[in-house]
């Protein structure tokens, strides 16, 4: 990892000139080839073969060009750059009109591309940022970081608003009083489950199995004991020392047997189950009270295997053991005699609470104690001034400690020290400083005029692109003596952040949005079609994706690799799914392909689910997916009336049309064709792999013609 521009820009630069640099493969175009045409010469050009379609009058993809001129390009920033990718990538003019001659239209696009540049350059607008929250994924993070803690953010903070596939967009992050309320709310929970409560009622928690984690014979859930098959693995948080109760409700299967379900905690067991059970039903079943210490646990509650491989059943065993959910019968609905599945796991407690034991979190929190009373504010105060620096992403000032101190004393006043200063963490988790990424404009600087970020500032920005987490004590010591914007330091900085393993976040979030690889998450192939397909193997195949991405920034990899790699992170799940022989175990680890039918991103199994429906192939989906994610250069929105594809239906010689034959007869309608001609032999090209990622060579009895010629011709 050599350099900023070769490692994180990797993927910024991409998402900025993408579409150019594969469009200049696609079209044989030199990059940044040089030109004597002076920009008022090729005016005439874009009168005689844009201004045709993008006029006052038809206005055709809301676009006029009949005042734009190249000299002045840079007044109209934003329909340049529209027309610089549009150019690049060959979409305009339209193929099937006249069109200027190759090398015009090349030297329209690099003088364009000039004019811009060199207006950007002489000066810079880096555009208004209105305040910015830290969202659900950073709030996770940064509670981690700061108390040990590992939280679900869902459980108190409404979902983040997409833009541009991104959740941390300032432009789209609104504020409400309900929102105010949830990070309220959010600091209340968060500081107590973070200190404890060694007067907690008991309360009951209830964890539900999502219907498609399979529970089949073979399936080992990560974190439950080995040995076992099936069941769950929750993190839950025992407010305090004492007696707990867990209780399980499972589905069983049409045949008749005895099952033992093993509860442990941590890794250690501390209670054996045994079931009886026999024709479909739902059974809840519970422990004896079972002493546990306070903290942040891993509960699993999983079956002790049994047998290895296939069990009895009527027709093959599909490798999704099918969960009936809210359905306690939909798992049987094709004749298996299933094994017991676990649905519910719930947790109650404290019966009786005798104290607290020390825990990751308080251990983090309590970095000192009182003996005396006389020690306790001057303790407090030092366990304040240090979370609050960290939680602000600055240091602090004395006034910065008046609020968190007042509720300290308060506190403590009513329930003494730990309860003072659980007070106090919930005032500074509720302050603006610690909710909002607020950045300070110099005094003296104009309204609407550029101006340099201070360095902790870009510290904060930083660290949370990288990690997705707030600065850490080195970043934050030298963004305080003002040395980060010293260009070799932060080159330094920015090194050292990379090779961290938090900058995972890197592919986890910014890459992985990027590709849009939460649509996969959404897309559930349907069971009857994909029996093979589980809850595992989707999370799997997004996993695969991810380790590619940070492999490729961990690694200072080409950016062609994106395309061309001839290797990818594989388990033995995955490896099983694509036909791979010689992987086993469920870490993942770089697999070469042992053929040429995969390649890069477009062979993962995660890019051709979300581009998928959930019933068939989309080479739709998949084509306007490579346009608008990896070229930058979006395909015209459909009209309102034309009809879906599943409408055009019917059949040929007494078979099932294909989606390609569907896709011929839909594109005849003239208005459709004019983007079809884009989108569908690109996706056609990948319609050998079917909804789950999986190969495949005939679709409805019918081989698979994956051919197309290109809309520019190739």
């Amino acid at each position: 990892m050599k350099t900023f521009a070769t490692g994180v820009a990797f993927f910024g630069v991409w998402l900025a000139v993408g579409s150019q640099a594969a469009a200049i493969g696609a079209n044989r175009w030199p990059a940044g080839s040089e030109s004597t045409t002076l920009p008022a010469d090729l005016n005439p050009v874009i009168q005689e073969f844009c201004v045709t379609c993008h006029n006052d009058s038809t206005l055709l993809g809301n676009l006029s060009l009949e005042t734009f001129d190249v000299a002045l390009a840079h007044e109209r920033a934003e329909t340049a750059e529209k027309m610089i990718v549009k150019l690049r990538a060959g979409m305009m003019p339209p193929p099937d009109i006249d069109r200027p001659s190759a090398d015009t239209l090349l030297t329209l696009v690099t003088t364009l591309e000039s004019v811009v540049d060199q207006a950007a350059k002489a000066d810079p607008n880096p555009g208004a940022r209105r305040f910015q929250r830290v969202n659900r994924a950073e709030y996770e993070q940064v509670i981690k970081d700061l108390l040990a803690l590992d939280i679900d953010a869902s459980r108190w903070l409404p979902a983040d608003t997409f833009l541009g596939n991104f959740n941390n967009m300032s432009a789209a992050q609104g504020l409400s009083t309900t929102l105010l309320e949830a990070y309220m709310r959010a600091a209340s929970e968060v500081s107590r489950l973070a200190v404890g409560n060694p007067n907690a009622l008991s309360r009951s928690a209830k964890y539900r199995n999502p219907i498609e984690v399979s529970q089949h014979a073979w399936d080992h859930i990560q974190g439950a004991p080995f040995g076992t098959r099936g069941g769950m693995v929750v993190t839950h948080d025992f407010p305090a020392d004492g007696d707990y109760v867990f209780t399980i409700e499972t589905l069983f299967g049409n045949g008749t047997s005895f099952t033992d379900v093993d509860i442990s905690i941590d890794g250690e067991g501390v209670a054996l189950l045994g079931l009886e059970h026999g024709g479909a039903k739902t059974v809840p079943i519970r422990t004896e009270p079972i002493f546990v210490r306070a903290g942040q646990r891993q509960v699993s509650a999983a079956f002790i295997r049994q047998i290895e491989g296939p069990y009895e059943d009527r027709l093959s065993p599909h490798d999704w053991s099918f969960v009936g959910g809210e359905d306690s019968q939909a798992w049987a609905n094709y004749g298996i005699t299933a094994l017991p599945h676990l649905s519910d796991l719930m947790i109650t407690g404290p019966a009786r609470s005798v104290g607290l034991s020390e825990t990751a979190s308080r251990k983090k929190i309590f970095s000192c104690r009182p003996t005396s009373p006389s020690e306790e504010r001057p303790c407090a105060e030092t366990i304040i001034r240090r979370l609050a620096r960290e939680a602000y992403r600055r240091p602090v000032a004395e006034e910065d400690l008046g609020g968190p101190m007042s509720f300290y004393d308060r506190g403590a006043e009513a329930e003494g020290f730990e309860v003072g200063v659980r007070t106090a963490l919930q005032a500074i988790l509720a302050n603006p400083q610690f909710i909002f990424r607020l950045e300070e404009q110099p005094a003296g600087v104009r309204a609407g005029a550029s101006y340099r970020l201070s360095d902790l500032d870009l510290a904060t920005r930083l660290s949370l692109f990288l990690w997705a987490a707030n600065p850490d004590d080195e970043l934050l010591a030298l963004a305080a003596e003002g040395r980060l914007s010293d260009s070799a330091l932060l080159e330094q900085q920015v090194e050292r952040m990379l090779e961290d393993p938090r900058s995972k976040s890197l592919a986890t979030r910014f890459a992985s949005q990027w590709l849009r690889l939460q649509d996969a998450e959404d897309n559930h192939p349907q069971p009857f079609l994909y029996p093979d397909f589980t809850g595992q193997l989707g999370d799997d195949l997004i996993r695969e994706t991810q380790s590619f991405l940070d492999y490729l920034v961990r690694e200072d990899r080409s950016l062609l690799e994106l395309f061309n790699a001839d290797y990818t992170f594989l388990n033995e799940r995955v490896a099983r799914h694509y036909g791979i022989s010689g992987v086993s175990g469920e870490e993942f680890r770089k697999v070469d392909y042992p053929d040429d039918t995969r390649r890069g991103v477009l062979g993962h199994g995660s890019v051709l689910l979300l581009t998928s429906m959930s019933a068939r192939t989309s080479p739709v989906l998949r084509g306007k997916w490579v346009m608008e994610v990896l070229m930058g250069s979006p395909p015209p929105p459909p009209p309102s009336d034309v009809p879906a594809l599943e409408e055009t239906e019917g059949t040929l010689e007494g078979r099932r049309l294909t989606t390609r034959q569907r896709l011929e007869i839909h594109r005849a309608n003239p208005t459709c064709h004019a983007c079809h001609r884009f989108m569908d032999p690109i996706g056609l090209a990948l319609d050998n792999y079917d909804v789950t990622g999986r190969l495949r060579i005939r679709e409805n009895g019918v081989p698979l013609d994956t051919r197309g010629t290109y809309y520019d011709g190739t």
